[in-house]
């Protein structure tokens, strides 16, 4: 199946911005990539359901978020609700019918919430496939492990870089990102994506605990979904056993 490249734009939270979208033609519920903070469409995960797609002929559509990977912005201008934009715009323009949302780490809250919003509007999601599913991130796992600080910093210089164990560039987290993030939190009450859920969760994951996915777990229906505990995995989750039960769960739900 013939794959495509191009931009789009979208506005929203934050500065408006030339999205990168690769979309691969095919049938059946559209399989969407949702991925983490600071990473890209290129990823190990997303080339493996790309040539899933291609050999199943489903339609697949990657993108790069506002400042991330080729798309255009500067990743320190946008926050929780800009990717959801970004996301939300994507989907729309190119798999509105029931999709299949993969989210991995902080594009599990992404795909997430997505999936609530169209819930609420009457619109179907075939299934959400969450690859160490980071909601309230900015919250759980970020604020909460500063100290007073870095904290005292944030607040009074509106951000501060932190060396990154993924990029040779440190991570730029600013007030913003906190403050709005907070305007999203999920994991304080039920989770209704509206749809069946299957998450996938590493045991040595230094990022996203465990105990993270369990919480996300009682807070999701019992109903249709899944936790696939893989106890020596990592954050990544991209050895090639992971692979395989990554792309066997997407195609379970679609």
């Amino acid at each position: 199946m013939a794959e495509s490249s191009f931009t789009m734009t979208v506005e929203g939270h934050g500065p408006a911005r030339d999205i990168a979208v690769r979309v691969r033609d095919g049938a059946g519920p559209p399989v969407v990539w949702l991925g983490g903070f600071r990473s890209d469409m290129n990823a190990t995960k997303a080339g493996a359901i790309d040539s899933w797609a291609e050999k199943a002929g489903r339609r697949f559509v990657r993108f790069d978020y506002a400042g991330h990977g080729i798309s255009g912005g500067r990743f320190e201008d946008y926050v929780i609700s800009s990717w959801l934009d970004d996301a939300r715009a994507v989907i729309a323009a190119h798999a509105d019918e029931a999709p299949v949302l993969v989210g991995s780490s902080m594009g599990g809250w992404i795909a997430c919430l997505a999936a609530r919003e169209r819930a609420r509007q009457g619109k179907r999601t075939a299934g959400l496939v969450l690859i160490a599913p980071a909601l309230d991130f900015t919250e759980e796992l970020l604020w909460a492990s500063m100290d007073e600080g870095q904290r005292s910093a944030m607040q009074a210089k509106g951000g501060i870089s932190v060396p990154s164990e993924y990029d040779p560039r440190p991570t730029v987290f600013t007030m913003g990102l906190i403050e709005d993030g907070r305007n999203n939190l999920m994991l304080d009450g039920p989770v209704e994506p509206g749809c069946p859920v299957h998450i996938l969760q590493g045991g040595r994951d230094p990022d996203v605990p465990s105990s993270h996915a369990f919480r996300l777990m009682e807070r999701l229906p019992a109903e249709g979904t899944v936790l696939t505990f893989i106890a020596d995995g990592d954050h990544r989750l991209s050895r090639p056993q992971d692979i395989e039960r990554l792309v066997s769960a997407v195609a379970g739900i679609a």
